[in-house]
């Protein structure tokens, strides 16, 4: 796959925070995943759009970072996370 490409599909995670309580990034664990697929679409963001299992996700196909995100409809609660699993499963 180039570069440019538009993967078909990722694995998007929820954590639920953005730093320890000591201040250090540190996201938690997963609270939930989804597999979303291309939809062909581009979001508000200007980035390719995903949708499945309840999330739409718009995703940057470069740098495989969530640029926007809505859960069930709404926005994941305040201090959440979206982030694309790595190849290994994250």
């Amino acid at each position: 796959m180039s570069p440019s490409a538009t993967p078909a599909r990722y694995t998007v995670l929820l954590k639920p925070q953005l730093t320890d309580a000591d201040g250090h990034t540190d996201h938690g664990g997963a609270l939930r995943s989804a597999t979303v697929a291309a939809t062909g679409d581009f979001g508000a963001s200007g980035f390719p759009r995903f949708e499945g299992d309840g999330v739409q996700a718009d995703i940057d196909p470069e740098t495989h970072t969530v640029e926007a995100v809505t859960v069930d409809g709404g926005e994941l609660p305040y201090g959440w996370v979206a982030e694309v699993a790595d190849d290994s499963g994250d």
